[in-house]
């Protein structure tokens, strides 16, 4: 395995950085999920229009999120199996209860 050179960590932080708000990683894990409209993700995530929105536009200029035109309709969605993997990993470490998933057998980890 190569070490990871300082610019893959710096660009790693700024991604990561991106996810520590819950409305974010909430609107990333919907979108890796489906595809949905700025007011169907505002809505499952909670929050007004223009916070989605304004959460949307940064995930979207960093390459989190994708966007498409649904005739007036933006649309979102993750097509980076990178990032729905991330995501799907550190939720799947975190239990319902937000204490720390067991770790699986370890034949299960290889």
């Amino acid at each position: 395995m190569t070490e990871p050179t300082s610019l893959q960590l710096h660009a790693a932080v700024r991604t990561l950085g991106l996810l520590v708000a819950p409305v974010r990683l909430h609107l990333v894990w919907l979108a890796t999920n489906g595809e949905y409209d700025v007011g169907t993700l505002a809505d499952r995530a909670g929050v007004s229009i223009t916070t989605a929105s304004q959460h949307l536009a940064k995930l979207r200029l960093a390459g989190l999120i994708s966007l498409r035109r649904d005739g007036r309709r933006h649309i979102y969605t993750v097509d980076d199996p990178h990032i729905v993997a991330l995501v799907d990993q550190i939720l799947a470490h975190i239990a319902p209860d937000g204490t720390l998933a067991p770790d699986p057998p370890a034949r299960l980890r290889a």
